[in-house]
């Protein structure tokens, strides 16, 4: 499983970002709230603390390797326990943390249904 990785980030979008490792490109999937910051690291060597998964297609007969980067292994632990409440897998947990970690962690400790419902892809149930 692949843990850590640093390099040069060269490329981000709102989901991803390109981090160029000796010869080889790797692709990470980033917490949207992680995009701001990491715009002004572009060109700078940068290590992520990252998570390995097998993302199905379709009929889950074919299976990609992912990696998802994050800045912490804080963030790491926090993104995999977010990710045991049902309903939320990676991709979507990906796409609602759009806040800082810690204060997402507060408003689940404090039960702020409401903090939680303004997040993307988190609805009643889930909040």
């Amino acid at each position: 499983m692949i843990t850590r990785i640093r390099g040069e980030l060269i490329e981000l979008t709102e989901q991803s970002a390109l981090l160029h490792v000796e010869q080889l490109t790797y692709e990470l999937l980033v917490p949207a709230a992680d995009v701001p910051a990491l715009l002004s690291k572009i060109g700078e060597s940068i290590e992520f603390y990252t998570l390995h998964y097998l993302e199905g297609q379709s009929q889950g007969t074919s299976f990609l390797p992912r990696l998802i980067g994050f800045s912490s292994e804080q963030d790491r632990a926090f993104f995999e326990l977010f990710t045991t409440v049902k309903g939320i897998g990676n991709r979507k947990a990906l796409r609602a943390l759009i806040r800082p970690f810690m204060e997402t962690a507060n408003a689940i400790a404090n039960r702020d249904a409401t903090s939680l419902t303004s997040m993307p892809e988190i609805g009643k149930r889930s909040a």
